[in-house]
């Protein structure tokens, strides 16, 4: 949390009580959420907010680099490395317990960058998500 704080400072930006919730409910799991589990998570110490107060709330940290959404799931997870929203990463998608983690992706945005190119299309987002099993849930197995 601390880190949200001090990356709305550095930009002069408000850090709301509702987006401050919001990061704290994507904080409180190691798997992505919903914007309607989000707004479950919420409702249990507030008045239930509505869908698009969340969702405002997600766009700003979205835009600074403080969530990433998961577009094969439909759900966002809490960030705490230091990048913005146009860094590249890739997303470690657990097919058993569910958790997310992220990697740098720099290369490999520049080499499928490179292969895009040379089609002239003109990539606008570029997400890439790796499923597979986690090394806590192949150690279980």
């Amino acid at each position: 949390m601390s880190h949200a704080v001090r990356r709305c400072e550095e930009r002069g930006q408000k850090f709301t009580p509702i987006r401050r919730q919001v990061l704290q409910a994507l904080l409180s799991t190691h798997r992505p959420l919903g914007a309607y589990e989000i707004i479950d998570e919420l409702a249990k110490d507030m008045p239930r907010p509505a869908p698009i107060t969340v969702y405002r709330a997600l766009e700003f940290l979205m835009e600074n680099g403080l969530v990433h959404r998961i577009e094969s799931r439909n759900a966002f997870l809490a960030c705490a490395h230091n990048h913005d929203a146009a860094s590249v990463v890739a997303f470690l998608i657990c097919d058993k317990c569910g958790s997310v983690g992220e990697i740098p992706a720099l290369p490999l945005a520049e080499t499928l960058t490179d292969v895009v190119k040379g089609t002239g299309f003109a990539p606008k987002l570029s997400v890439v998500e790796i499923t597979g099993v986690c090394e806590h849930c192949r150690k279980a197995a």
